[in-house]
């Protein structure tokens, strides 16, 4: 499970993150979709440094960049172009790059990429088509983002090329505006419960 954080106060980083920590859950996406993202990245980094905090939404080198000096240790992509994979392979930051088509795919997988975001999942084929890429990538990992929920995760998570999934239900807006940790450690521990 990789919880997609929409993080803007730099304040909650390190409670969320202990937060995601006591319901089992190490790996976390701080996505870079509001000003201060990095400053809770780097907060994370620095608070609590048994968590893995990457940075989500990393769209061009220069993103890449400021999430690896903020302590980013890992980074995802909404797509993959050979610039982005370059930059993070020089940052030695490993990169979940975004793929929709079997395009997609055979240019990641040529700029040395294994472990793949499928994103948005539910709307560019969902399990119908991670099945169908079985065969012909039946090398290739795969962590569906995009409408993936409580209700559908386990279902992903059964499928032989699927390695994780990535979903914003694990921590929702209002328990996060509430600072209701309790209630994010509980939805943590569900979804580790999910794979079994």
């Amino acid at each position: 499970m990789i919880p997609v954080i929409v993080l803007d106060d730099p304040e909650l980083a390190a409670p969320l993150a202990r937060a995601l920590l006591a319901g089992g859950i190490r790996m976390l996406e701080v996505t870079l979709r509001t000003p201060r993202a990095l400053d809770c990245i780097a907060a994370i980094a620095r608070d609590v440094p048994e968590a893995i905090v990457g940075a989500g939404t990393l769209r061009c080198a220069a993103d890449a960049s400021a999430a690896r000096r903020a302590g980013a240790r890992f980074g995802v992509s909404p797509g993959f172009t050979p610039a982005i994979g370059r930059a993070c392979q020089e940052l030695a930051l490993p990169l979940v790059p975004g793929v929709a088509t079997s395009s997609e795919i055979l240019a990641a997988t040529e700029a040395g990429f294994r472990a793949l975001k499928f994103f948005p999942a539910m709307q560019a084929g969902g399990m119908a088509l991670l099945k169908a890429w079985q065969g012909p990538f039946g090398d290739i990992v795969f962590c569906p983002t995009g409408g993936i929920h409580a209700g559908n995760a386990a279902d992903f998570l059964a499928l032989d090329n699927v390695a994780c999934v990535g979903g914003s239900w694990l921590v929702p807006a209002d328990a996060l505006a509430a600072r209701d940790w309790p209630r994010i450690t509980a939805l943590a521990r569900e979804a580790c419960a999910l794979r079994g």
